[in-house]
């Protein structure tokens, strides 16, 4: 039975004052056996729905990248084939052999646990809801929309609108391993651009001429061990409001993505770093390209960390995009009309992340 909207609204605003999101649930209990409000718990209908949903032995395509520097070599016309195939197919797709050194990977998740960890009075300067502010943490953007909340704590980092971040501004703690990842993915990302360029039948530098990749930001996301992950989720099911989203994650695993109407897990790979396609670049290549339903659940006896980087084009100025000209055909007629990034992006953070596609906004 779900609680009353005046109670959970209540008891909203008791968890939100506390600055401390879900590790300070979790420290609160001191050793002890920690309960679960009844904010996080999903509503019946969606937990009767998981149980209806098989799972799937299947995994998300592994690409190599190794060799992919070499233009119109064998081995970038093998990867430019396994990328069509994976964004046609499953929206997702782990790289490895992409050049950013583990060291640096694992610098970065380490920082997201260090800050998480750190003392709490210096973690709570950081703590807001006012979008505005470039680099904020709070627990749940949605908390206030959602049917009920995720099992997660997320340190955002937003460089959509002024594209660049100041050093300064990044908790201290993290502050290194945060600008060396950034760094590193910027050639990454001009790389994928260029190869999802290549699977569309496009010349290869055509995406990253758009500016798909230049409005980034970073959400840095702690699931602390949830004693009743069956009862709630550390996110809930979504598309991304994303061109692409490069996303990082630990051994811990617990990513999901429906594929074919069954969750298959996403697997950790040492080393890798997964691709997914979201709603922009499904708009962009006609339905050509799928952004996919996905979702991460917890764990009973491990603290989780990840890193998504979202790749959101150009929200200022305003700059107009729709899908792409040429891939408009009689057989296949333009599915979308145009938009603004800046005009998706406050859709998608104005509703309950577990809401539908955004895609339907603009679907002709």
């Amino acid at each position: 039975m779900e609680i009353s909207q005046d109670s959970r609204i209540k008891q909203l605003k008791v968890f939100d004052d506390t600055k401390l999101g879900v590790k300070g649930l979790v420290d609160a209990a001191a050793g002890g056996s920690v309960v679960i409000p009844e904010i996080f718990i999903r509503p019946p209908d969606e937990l009767a729905e998981d149980l209806e949903l098989a799972r799937t032995s299947l995994q998300v395509p592994v690409i190599d990248l190794m060799g992919v520097d070499d233009k119109g070599s064998s081995p970038r016309e093998r990867i430019v084939q396994e990328v069509k195939q994976a964004s046609e197919e499953w929206g997702f797709f782990h790289v490895v052999n992409h050049g950013i050194p583990i060291k640096v990977l694992k610098e970065m998740l380490t920082g997201v646990s260090e800050f998480n960890e750190q003392d709490l009075q210096v973690k709570k300067q950081y703590y807001s809801r006012d979008p505005e502010k470039l680099v904020r943490f709070n627990s749940n953007y949605d908390l206030y929309m959602s049917r009920s909340a995720n099992w997660r704590d997320s340190l955002f980092i937003d460089m959509l609108n002024s594209y660049h971040v100041d050093p300064q501004d990044l908790p201290s703690v993290c502050r290194d391993p945060t600008v060396d990842y950034l760094n590193h993915l910027e050639k990454l990302v001009h790389t994928l651009f260029e190869l999802l360029s290549e699977a569309l039948g496009l010349e290869t530098n055509h995406l990253n001429q758009m500016e798909c990749g230049k409005g980034r930001s970073l959400a840095c996301h702690y699931y602390p061990a949830c004693p009743m992950p069956d009862q709630t989720l550390g996110v809930s099911k979504h598309t991304d409001a994303s061109f692409i989203t490069v996303l990082l994650q630990d051994e811990i695993g617990g990513l999901q993505v429906l594929h074919e109407n069954q969750w298959a897990d996403v697997e950790p790979i040492s080393g890798s770093l997964i691709v997914n396609i979201g709603d922009l670049l499904q708009i962009l290549s006609n339905d050509k390209f799928k952004s996919v339903i996905h979702r991460a659940i917890g764990n009973v006896s491990r603290t989780r960390t990840s890193v998504a980087c979202f790749l959101d084009g150009v929200a200022t100025p305003p700059k107009v995009y729709g899908p792409i000209m040429e891939l408009i055909t009689k057989e296949s007629p333009q599915m979308y009309t145009e938009f603004t990034v800046r005009d998706y992006i406050i859709k998608f953070f104005s509703r309950g992340l577990d809401e539908k596609s955004g895609l339907n906004h603009v679907r002709i």
